[in-house]
């Protein structure tokens, strides 16, 4: 593992885990309980060695199995594998800024649900970082925003030890990390992370600073105790060796030959610790009682909103509501779906970095969140695109809110690792992105985006969704408001999208198993093609369609909103929406890299594998192919040429 953090930080993580912190590890998903992030990640058999001793179900055998398949205590810690492990970390940096996420929605909760003489959200988020993480473009972000707010409810340890992988931090990191972070409304205080009263001194004073976060600097060594290897960047990676375990053993006055052994004094600590936090927990129970009991208008809200249901009248809400917008953009048609989804489902809280009128994103009447002031919907992360999902990423995890975050598709490229990280912990963020495409227009190559809808597509877990119309917005919505997949993203046009007749009886449903039928084949008999197109390009396939069946070729057209609500489906549903001999054309306006696996090898994907220009929407749609005329002039002639000649064959005269 990396051993060089654990033995230099474990004495000031000592004293906040037998301290300060606050948790029952018989009740891992108590209310009330303090969130521990571990930010720097790499050092996680420090997490796992307080985890089992402090009580939690993280046998020795798991322990043991370091890093080992099938074993709780993984590389990095991952929510959901160990108990007690809140965020999943690992990419520096995102720890610290999915802990100012979680200090969000506690902040935000608190807001809705605490009255005088009865606080029943007091919960506290503590983190331990590094020097990567401070060296991270997305710490700061984070931090910024952290501080801008006054989110007192945050205190990190900053384990400085000074070195990284490269050997001292002078070779690339000489800034004053203290003054930085006083210069963004931190609370900061400094001592010798060896010195447990100091170090519990400064944590407490972080603690009762309500309106700053704050940052504990320890002082540290890398390997403290390592009789050769202390100091050393040797031991951020690399294991000690037997002979300086043996000697580091000795050292500490512990037996040299034997292993894994928790001493009883070291046991007895840890289990005063646990029952500790039990009696805290009970106390805890006891007072929400007595304000659920006084007030139970808020525990009704508290109930709904920290539940996955949803009113039974959901769908036709917001379908309604959709309508209202029908023919104008896909962006401007999720507004009004996402004003009625406030409406219906408790929770819903959300933002944009810094373009919510673009975005379309702002709920109306939902009130600012802003320092100060919490009990509002409207979240401004500014021009943060990095720790903005990562912070919603932790709204989400508190269990609480139901919170999307928006920018252009294009600015999703800087919300990778959160996105990542949001289908590895199966975190119900969304994530809206607007702006899906060349149409973006005058501004050019740098803001239309070209393959990040295959780059949102190849994440494990992700649901991405590109509604066509009013019904595949709505559904969109639905599928996330639902809470129970994972993340998803929404990708929504700039420009407005001409609505077109759907089949009877083929709605929401319909639309969230991925990819249906929306204009069949004209006639009787197989079709002569199948254009399987997504968003803005549906209603120019059903144009080139009508185009074509004049010409008497007929032609079906599938929308096909989620490719991964799709693959998920039985293969006689897929078959019977694409046959499985039929001839696949598909369309998108962005990058053809992934289609193949949709038209086969010899279908024909029309799509955009360059970048845009600088130009009116409408010129650049001539320019690229995208108009139903050019659209079945295409598939007029590859249908003319088909089948294709093979590698090696002679082709017919």
């Amino acid at each position: 593992g990396h051993p060089g953090m654990c033995l230099g930080a474990a004495d000031p993580l000592f004293v906040l885990w037998s301290r300060l912190l606050r948790f029952d590890p018989a009740r891992p998903d108590w209310a009330d309980r303090d969130r521990f992030v571990l930010s720097a990640g790499h050092g996680s058999m420090l997490l796992y060695s307080m985890l089992h001793l402090a009580g939690y179900d993280l046998p020795m055998d798991d322990v043991k199995r370091f890093r080992q398949r099938g074993s709780r205590a993984a590389g990095h810690p991952e929510r959901g594998l160990a108990p007690g492990v809140e965020v999943t970390t690992g990419p520096l940096g995102q720890g610290f800024a999915h802990g100012v996420g979680l200090a969000l929605a506690r902040r935000m909760l608190a807001a809705r649900f605490n009255r005088p003489g009865h606080e029943v959200v007091s919960w506290r988020v503590f983190a331990l970082c590094g020097d990567g993480d401070m060296m991270e473009g997305v710490t700061c972000e984070a931090a910024s925003l952290a501080g801008h707010l006054g989110l007192g409810e945050i205190t990190y340890l900053y384990d400085s030890n000074r070195v990284t992988i490269e050997g001292s931090t002078d070779v690339a990191f000489g800034e004053d990390v203290a003054r930085r972070f006083e210069a963004m409304g931190w609370h900061v205080a400094a001592v010798d992370g060896y010195d447990h009263e100091a170090v519990a001194a400064a944590l407490a004073a972080g603690v009762a600073e309500v309106s700053r976060p704050s940052l504990v600097v320890a002082g540290t060594e890398i390997g403290h105790g390592a009789p050769t290897l202390h100091g050393s960047a040797r031991t951020h990676g690399s294991p000690l060796g037997a002979e300086e375990i043996r000697r580091t053993k000795e050292a500490a006055g512990w037996a040299a030959d034997q292993s894994f052994v928790v001493p009883e004094d070291v046991g007895a600590a840890f289990a005063g610790v646990a029952s500790g936090g039990a009696a805290r927990r009970a106390d805890w129970e006891k007072r929400f009682a007595a304000w659920r009991e006084a007030h139970p208008d808020l525990a009704a809200a508290w109930d709904a909103q920290h539940g996955d249901a949803v009113p039974g009248d959901l769908d036709e809400r917001l379908v309604a509501a959709a309508r209202e917008a029908a023919g104008k953009a896909t962006r401007v048609v999720s507004n009004r779906v996402l004003q009625a989804a406030f409406k219906a489902v408790p929770g819903v809280v959300g933002g944009s970095a810094d373009l919510g009128p673009s975005n379309e994103t702002v709920i109306s009447g939902g009130g600012d969140v802003a320092r100060g002031a919490f009990g509002g919907a409207n979240l401004h992360f500014g021009v943060r695109e990095h720790a903005m999902g990562s912070i919603a990423n932790g709204i989400a995890l508190s269990g609480a809110f139901r919170p999307y975050a928006a920018t252009f598709l294009v600015f999703s490229d800087y919300m990778k690792p959160a996105l990542r990280l949001a289908a590895l912990m199966k975190a119900a963020t969304t994530f809206v992105y607007t702006h899906d495409s060349y149409a973006v227009g005058e501004d050019g190559p740098t803001h239309q985006p070209i393959e990040h809808l295959w780059m949102l597509r190849s994440i494990p877990g992700m649901k991405v969704f590109r509604p066509a119309d009013a019904v595949e917005t709505a559904a969109a919505w639905s599928w996330a408001l639902r809470r129970s997949g994972g993340p998803c993203c929404i990708a929504l046009t700039r420009q407005a999208v001409p609505a077109f007749a759907r089949p009877d009886g083929c709605g929401v449903a319909e639309v969230l198993r991925g990819g249906y039928v929306v204009a069949p084949e004209p006639g009787d008999g197989a079709p002569d093609a199948v254009i399987v197109a997504t968003g803005s390009e549906v209603a120019i396939a059903i144009g080139a369609r009508d185009l074509l069946a004049a010409k008497g070729v007929r032609v079906r057209v599938v929308s096909m909103p989620c490719l991964e609500l799709f693959r998920e489906q039985p293969a006689t549903w897929r078959d019977e929406v694409v046959p499985p001999d039929a001839r696949v054309a598909t369309l998108e306006a962005g990058a053809t890299v992934g289609w193949g696996a949709i038209a086969s090898r010899d279908g024909l994907c029309i799509g955009l594998d360059r970048f845009g220009e600088s130009a009116p929407a409408e010129v650049l749609a001539r320019e690229f192919g995208f108009t139903a005329d050019a659209v079945a002039e295409r598939i007029l002639t590859w249908i003319r040429d088909w089948p294709p000649p093979r590698r090696g064959a002679r082709a017919s005269p």
